[in-house]
C-alpha cells in the first residue's frame, strides 16, 4: 500500500459535541479545520483512514494559477497566499516554495488558447508572461524538442504532498481542534430535517454543522442522504524518479511530461491527461451529465475499463445502517494500482527530453483516485435540502493547489463570514439546472 506521509497523532480526546464535523482529511478538509479553529470554532476532523493518505498525497504537487478555468482562478489565487503563509503560521514546513511554472508546446493551438486565456486571466489580475520559442527554450534549458513556445507564471509554485496535510492537521489540532484518523463518518443525524449530529464508528457527535470534503468517497456519503452530487473517479499513475540534475527548480509541463523537482533532488513525473475510468453504478448513473466532457480531446487520453469498482468502493452501489460497518471502514485508504505501461512512458519520455537525466531511474509509483466533476470546478456549496451540511468536494485534479482557499470559502460558508471569493460558481445547484454544464476553459 502507499502510505508515504508524515505521521500525525490523533487528539487524546474523543468529542461528544461540536459545532463542526469536518469529514475527510485530505487538504481541503485539514484547511477547512484548521480555518475554524483559527477562529475559534469547535471542530472535529475526522478521517476514515490516515490524514492525507489518498489523492492529497498522490498528486503531482502543483500549486498554480495558470491554465486555471476562469471559475477558478480567484480561488487558485488566494491559495497562492494561503500557500505562502501557512508554513510560518504552523511552525512546520508544508514544502511549498515558489518558483514558478513553465509550459512549452510546438502546438499553434495551444499557444492560441494560452493567449487567450491570459487575456481573460488580466481581467481578474493575473499575469502571465507569453514565450516565443527562444524565451522557451531558456526557461526549459537542457530540452531536447524544438519549442514553438510557451506560457510562464512565476508567482506559482508546488508543496511538497507527503508534508502538507499532515502539518496542517497539525495546526488544527495545536489550535483546539480534534483530529482522529481511523474513524469513518457512516452518516448525519438528523432533527426536523437539519443536521443534529454524525454518526460515526465509535458513536454520536452532536453537532449542527458538517463539511464533506470526502473527495473520491463524497459522492456515495451524498448519495445515502438522498442528495445528488455528479461525479467521475478518474484513477492517475504519478511515479517517483531517483535523484538527479536540477533542470527545473519548480514545475515544467510540455505535451508529453509534466514534472515537478522534489526537496529530497528527484522529481515527480507524469504524464499530462492520461488516466482511467472503470465502470460503476455511478459512471452509469451520472453518465448523462459527463457526455461532453467525455467526447472532448480531454477524454482521448482515458482508458475505460470494467473493474472492482463496480461492487465495492467510492462508486459502488448500496445502502447501509449506521449501527453497521460502512464502506468507508471497509476501504481504509484508497490505493489503486497504477498503470506501469504508464509510468515507464513517463520515464523514457522524461529521458527523450533530458539527456542529462539519463541515469535517473524509478523509485516509486502509485495511483490516485481523482474526484471529477461533469465541469471541473469544484463543489463548495450548503446543501439547500439538509440545513447544516455543506460539501467541499469535486475538486477535479486541482484540489492540491487550491486547496487552502476551498478549505477557507468552506469555512466562511459555515460561520457564516464573508466569502473570501465569490461562492456562487461553486454551488451544487448548477447541476440540477443545467445551467453550466460545459466543457471547461482549461485543464
Amino acid at each position: 500500500m502507499f502510505v508515504n506521509v508524515d505521521t500525525v497523532h490523533d487528539s487524546p480526546d474523543f468529542p461528544e459535541q461540536v459545532d463542526v464535523v469536518v469529514i475527510g482529511g485530505g487538504i481541503v478538509g485539514t484547511t477547512t479545520a484548521y480555518e475554524l479553529a483559527c477562529r475559534g470554532v469547535s471542530v472535529a476532523l475526522l478521517e476514515k483512514g490516515l490524514i492525507g493518505c489518498e489523492q492529497s498525497s498522490r498528486n503531482w504537487g502543483w500549486v498554480r494559477q495558470q491554465n486555471r478555468d476562469m471559475f477558478e482562478l480567484p480561488l487558485a489565487m488566494h491559495s497562492l497566499n494561503r500557500w505562502e503563509a501557512m508554513s510560518g503560521e504552523i511552525g512546520r514546513d508544508v514544502g511549498f516554495r515558489r518558483s514558478g511554472i513553465v509550459y512549452t508546446t510546438d502546438n499553434p493551438e495551444s499557444l492560441a488558447k494560452w493567449e487567450a486565456w491570459g487575456e481573460k486571466a488580466r481581467e481578474h489580475g493575473f499575469v502571465s508572461h507569453r514565450l516565443t520559442s527562444e524565451q522557451a527554450h531558456e526557461k526549459a534549458p537542457g530540452t531536447t524538442s524544438k519549442w514553438l513556445g510557451g506560457v510562464f507564471s512565476p508567482t506559482d509554485g508546488h508543496a511538497e504532498p507527503a508534508m502538507a496535510c499532515p502539518a496542517i492537521a497539525f495546526g488544527a489540532r495545536e489550535r483546539g481542534a480534534y483530529v482522529h484518523q481511523n474513524c469513518a463518518v457512516r452518516g448525519l443525524e438528523l432533527t426536523g430535517g437539519r443536521v443534529s449530529g454524525v454518526w460515526t464508528e465509535r458513536g454520536l457527535i452532536r453537532t449542527s454543522s458538517v463539511v464533506c470534503a470526502g473527495g473520491a468517497w463524497s459522492s456515495r456519503f451524498c448519495r445515502r442522504h438522498g442528495v445528488e452530487l455528479p461525479a467521475a473517479n478518474i484513477m492517475g499513475t504519478t511515479l517517483q524518479t531517483t535523484p538527479g540534475d536540477q533542470v527545473t527548480p519548480g514545475c515544467l509541463t510540455t505535451p508529453k511530461i509534466a514534472l515537478r523537482r522534489r526537496l529530497d533532488g528527484g522529481y515527480t513525473l507524469a504524464m499530462p491527461g492520461f488516466g482511467r475510468v472503470e465502470i460503476s453504478p455511478q459512471g452509469l448513473r451520472y453518465a448523462t451529465k459527463f457526455y461532453g466532457a467525455y467526447r472532448s480531446k480531454l477524454a482521448k487520453k482515458l482508458q475505460v475499463r470494467i473493474g472492482r469498482s463496480f461492487f465495492r468502493g467510492p462508486e459502488a452501489a448500496g445502502s447501509w445502517e449506521f449501527d453497521q460497518v460502512s464502506p468507508f471502514e471497509q476501504t481504509r485508504v484508497l490505493d489503486p494500482a497504477p498503470d506501469m505501461a504508464q509510468a515507464r512512458a513517463a520515464l523514457a519520455g522524461l529521458h527523450a527530453e533530458y539527456p542529462a537525466l539519463k541515469g535517473v531511474h524509478i523509485a516509486r509509483v502509485w495511483g490516485g483516485m481523482i474526484d471529477t466533476t461533469p465541469d471541473m470546478v469544484p463543489v463548495i456549496s450548503p446543501v439547500e435540502a439538509i440545513p447544516g451540511f455543506i460539501v467541499a468536494s469535486g475538486f477535479s485534479g486541482h484540489g492540491f493547489g487550491i486547496g487552502p482557499g476551498g478549505g477557507q470559502l468552506a469555512a466562511d460558508l459555515v460561520t457564516g463570514a464573508t466569502p473570501v471569493v465569490d461562492p456562487t460558481p461553486y454551488h451544487l445547484d448548477r447541476f440540477a439546472r443545467g445551467s453550466r454544464i460545459r466543457q471547461p476553459e482549461m485543464m
